[in-house]
C-alpha cells in the first residue's frame, strides 16, 4: 500500500497512539492496520488489545507491527488497558472491524493543528457509515448524525480522537462489560465539545443484517434506556450477546 503524506502538518508534531479493541476479527483487523499505514507519520504507536480471540486476531496485529495486549472482553476494559499501556498524548480510539476513509490522516492533522498550543477543549469523531445497502442503514446513519451532533453523543463505533490528558481530567474509561461509550460520551461532553472530524469511519453490518435493522435499533434504543434507568451494564451486556453474532466484542 502507498504510504500517502498528510498535506496538513500540525503546528507541534502530534504522537497519536491508536488503541484497538479487538476480539475474533482475524479477517477484518488487517485492512484497519493497512488503513492506519497511511498516517503513518502522525503516529507513535499501534496498541491491539484482545479481548480473549479464538481466531488468529492477536497474531495477525503481531506480525503488522502492533503491540499486542490480553484483556479480558469487554470494550471498556480493553480500552482502559490499552490507554494505560500507551504513550502518545493523543489518543485514537477504534473497533477492530472498523475501516478508515482515504485521507483520514488529513482530517486528524487538521483537528489537531486546530488545538494547537492552546487549551484542548475538544474530541472528536467520525461520521458512521454501515457496510450494506438500504434505505434503511442510510436512516440510521443519518439519526447517528443527528445525535452526535445536537446531543453531542458520539457512540464507540464512530471512533474517537481526543488528547490524553482531556480523557485524563473526565476521569478515564470505566471498564464496563456495555455502555462504555455512551458513559464516558456523558462524562466528556462536561469537559468539552464533541466534535465531527468531516470525515466518515465505515463499520461492519454483520448485526444488522443478522438481526434487521429495525429490530437493531429497537434492541439498542432498549438497551440504552434500561442502562440510563440505572440497569446494571453485566446485566444488558447479557442481553446484548443473546441476540446477533455473540463471539465479538
Amino acid at each position: 500500500m502507498a504510504l500517502i503524506t498528510p498535506t496538513i502538518t500540525p503546528t507541534i508534531t502530534p504522537t497519536i497512539s491508536v488503541v484497538i479493541a479487538a476480539r475474533n476479527e482475524a479477517p477484518r483487523l488487517p485492512l484497519l492496520l493497512a488503513d492506519l499505514a497511511a498516517g503513518w507519520e502522525l503516529l507513535k504507536e499501534i496498541v491491539v488489545v484482545d479481548g480473549g480471540s479464538a481466531d488468529a486476531s492477536a497474531r495477525v496485529a503481531a506480525l503488522a507491527g502492533a503491540q499486542v495486549l490480553a484483556s479480558p472482553p469487554g470494550r471498556g476494559r480493553q480500552f482502559g488497558l490499552g490507554v494505560e499501556s500507551s504513550s502518545g498524548s493523543w489518543l485514537l480510539l477504534l473497533h477492530a472491524d472498523a475501516r478508515l476513509p482515504e485521507r483520514w490522516q488529513q482530517a486528524v492533522a487538521r483537528a489537531i493543528d486546530r488545538d494547537g498550543p492552546k487549551p484542548i477543549d475538544a474530541a472528536w469523531y467520525f461520521d458512521l457509515r454501515i457496510s450494506g445497502a438500504g434505505l434503511g442503514l442510510r436512516l440510521v446513519e443519518a439519526g447517528v448524525a443527528l445525535r452526535s451532533r445536537w446531543r453531542q453523543l458520539p457512540y464507540g463505533d464512530q471512533g474517537l480522537l481526543l488528547p490524553r490528558s482531556l480523557l485524563q481530567r473526565a476521569g478515564g474509561l470505566l471498564p464496563l462489560p456495555l455502555m462504555e461509550d455512551l458513559e464516558l460520551a456523558l462524562r466528556l461532553r462536561r469537559h468539552c465539545r464533541l466534535r465531527p472530524l468531516g470525515a466518515q469511519l465505515r463499520v461492519d453490518g454483520r448485526r444488522w443484517q443478522q438481526l434487521g435493522v429495525w429490530q437493531t435499533a429497537l434492541s439498542n434504543a432498549q438497551l440504552r434506556r434500561a442502562w440510563r434507568r440505572g440497569g446494571s451494564a453485566e446485566e444488558l451486556a447479557s442481553r446484548y450477546y443473546q441476540t446477533g453474532d455473540m463471539s465479538r466484542r
